[in-house]
């Protein structure tokens, strides 16, 4: 059935006369007549009764009235929701990050100014390590997926990294620790024989091995006395005197008692890296349009 059938006789039911449904259809009366009768025919059954003087609905015009507006009114939101999904203004968008991304700004801005743009997305996020979320990308579980990391990620030949920012480590120890007390900046000779307690979650593993290696330059390896894989577990267990640890200068913005943060003698870095498949799907673009606006990229690959 011709969509522009069901206008034109809604717009007939609507004036009752055809002059006047075809001055505002914009077109002349003999085809618009036409028009209802090749619906009639396709319908086989009348829906208008036409005297020279009036034009009245049928029973079956009558019936069919409520269930052409109910179509054409279906039809237009159709065509609405399709406009709505290319513009990325519904849908759904997979989120993945890792523990610490929530806490960078940057990230924080971005997700409250996506949610304010884009208010009837459904919304998925998910705290996940690396390697679980480049795996759930390449499945279209995720969209988009925020990692940290020193160097570039290794990711399937179908997915891209961008850097999103560059900030620098620094040291987390319980207030009354010797370190925090000192003077000058600790170096990292001077973390030698200290207990570590590190974040397990595969997330870190890039930032572990960078770490582990500038010890090993300074002439020692960690003496890694726990590791946890909660993220509130690492910040109790320093807090509460079980070891040291390094954290992403962003998370200087949470206050736990008794922790504070140093900075080294020699700057550690980290990366907070999106990964993503070369093809986003209209909200994934839009998310990726949003975090971009409020970090500065250096790289991408």
């Amino acid at each position: 059935m011709d969509l522009r059938h069901l206008r034109y006789f809604l717009c007939v039911a609507e004036e009752m006369h055809f002059g006047r449904a075809a001055r505002r259809l914009g077109m002349s009366q003999p085809p618009l007549s036409q028009q209802i009768r090749a619906l009639e025919e396709e319908l086989g059954a009348r829906l208008f009764d036409r005297t020279s003087r009036r034009v009245t609905l049928t029973q079956a015009g009558r019936m069919f009235l409520p269930e052409a507006r109910q179509a054409l009114s279906q039809v237009e939101r159709a065509a609405q929701v399709a406009r709505l999904a290319q513009a990325g203004q519904v849908g759904r968008l997979g989120l993945g990050f890792t523990a610490s991304a929530p806490f960078v700004p940057q990230v924080a801005d971005a997700l409250y100014s996506y949610r304010q743009a884009h208010p009837d997305v459904e919304l998925k996020l998910q705290e996940l390590g690396r390697d679980d979320q480049v795996a759930r990308i390449a499945r279209d579980e995720l969209d988009i997926g925020l990692i940290r990391g020193i160097d570039k990620p290794r990711l399937p030949a179908d997915m891209i990294s961008c850097c999103l920012l560059e900030e620098e480590m620094l040291l987390a120890l319980r207030e009354d620790h010797p370190l925090a007390q000192a003077q000058a900046d600790p170096a990292i000779a001077d973390l030698a024989g200290v207990p570590f307690v590190l974040y397990s979650n595969t997330s870190s593993v890039d930032f572990n091995d960078h770490f582990f290696a500038l010890c090993e330059q300074a002439g020692f390896r960690p003496d890694i006395t726990l590791e946890v894989g909660s993220f509130a577990t690492l910040l109790g267990l320093i807090a509460a005197g079980f070891g040291v640890t390094i954290l992403a200068a962003s998370l200087s913005r949470l206050h736990v008692d008794k922790l504070i943060l140093r900075r080294l003698s020699t700057q550690v870095l980290s990366r907070l890296w999106m990964i993503h498949k070369h093809d986003l799907s209209p909200t994934a673009y839009a998310f990726r349009q949003t975090i971009l606006a409020h970090n500065v990229v250096r790289t991408e690959f």
